[in-house]
């Protein structure tokens, strides 16, 4: 742990003692000296807040843009993704719990390293569009995605970031000008679910979407499906009808839960996906299954005509049928992000 950086954090003020009380997040984290905050990861050193994983990365690769997942940013596109550790959540469910709730082996980089790597795969494949914070909880370490993120704005990046949307309005106001697009996680139609499995709360994560949206960023959001938790059909009928009044085109992505970290319910049942997208449909243009491969369940269809306009297979675009970007039968236009990567 001491070979880990100790840059000074944002987003905190001092206080008798030489507590600090942390600002990123909604928890609000009063530390004392030599302790670190829930994330694991903001720690009081002698009355300073410091961030522990600036720079710290554990893992970086070159995604498809569908797989954050993100269907109408870019589709067909490539993302640099970086990871680093530690999440401000504590979710029995955890698909990533060894870099969220653990601290393993990192490499440090600089937020230009991350942009030159960025920039130099774009040169060698014009279908790399950006870089995608992600893996672990990007707020934890926000203040290298900012860094990160100004930069490669400059470089004409789209920055990407992939968040349990659980961050301080404070905060967000200064990630919003850089971060194009998000893909936000709402877990749970519940505030029960939120406190008892995820450590967290529902309406802060509620404010970040709606926000998000208003500021103009593009949204997209993923509900994990985890049985006998979050699998009622009122519960979904009152997450797409919130969503559904802020736009009928935010694209909802139900994911396949599989046991892991504490939690051993069973895999989620694809009927229950597929009913729970018949739900979700009533309020909203484009709802998808993910983790469960089915054909038809990550495709795009024309809200107003059901034209098949973008086929995919896996966790990537395998055909365009759109016709610029509108649909070619009924020439209703396709609410999308920049260009379409169609192979």
């Amino acid at each position: 742990m001491d070979s880990l950086p100790s840059t000074e954090a944002r987003f905190y003020r001092s206080q008798e003692g030489g507590k600090v009380a942390c600002e990123l997040c909604p928890h609000g984290c009063v530390i004392p000296p030599g302790k670190y905050g829930i994330c694991r990861v903001r720690q009081n050193l002698d009355g300073k807040l410091v961030s522990r994983n600036y720079g710290a990365v554990t893992s970086l690769a070159l995604d498809p843009v569908e797989k954050k997942p993100l269907f109408h940013v870019h589709p067909g596109g490539m993302l640099l993704s970086v990871g680093s550790f530690g999440c401000n959540f504590r979710c029995e469910f955890c698909q990533n719990w060894q870099i969220s709730q653990a601290r393993p082996y990192c490499e440090v980089f600089e937020p230009e390293e991350i942009v030159l790597c960025a920039s130099q795969r774009r040169q060698a494949d014009r279908r790399v569009v950006g870089i995608a914070y992600t893996y672990n909880e990007p707020t934890v370490g926000l203040e290298f995605v900012l860094d990160s993120a100004r930069l490669a704005n400059e470089q004409g990046l789209l920055n990407v970031m992939v968040t349990n949307g659980f961050i301080s309005p404070k905060a967000l106001e200064e990630v919003l000008p850089l971060v194009g697009a998000f893909n936000i996680d709402v877990k749970a139609w519940d505030e029960d679910f939120y406190r008892d499995l995820a450590g967290g709360r529902l309406e802060p994560v509620k404010k970040t979407v709606e926000r998000a949206v208003r500021y103009g960023a593009w949204v997209e959001v993923t509900c994990l499906v985890i049985p006998g938790q979050n699998d009622r059909d009122e519960d979904m009928e009152g997450l797409s009808g919130w969503l559904g009044s802020l736009s009928p085109a935010i694209p909802l992505h139900l994911s396949r839960y599989f046991p892991a970290y504490k939690s051993r319910e069973q895999v989620t049942p694809t009927e229950t996906l597929e009913r729970l997208r018949e739900v979700a449909l009533r309020n909203l243009h484009y709802v998808y299954i993910g983790n469960a491969w089915k054909t038809g369940y990550a495709d795009t269809r024309c809200p107003k005509c059901g034209e098949l306009l973008l086929e995919r297979g896996g966790m990537e675009l395998e055909a365009s049928y759109l016709d610029g970007k509108a649909c070619p039968k009924c020439r209703r236009p396709l609410e999308i992000v920049g260009e379409v990567w169609a192979r």
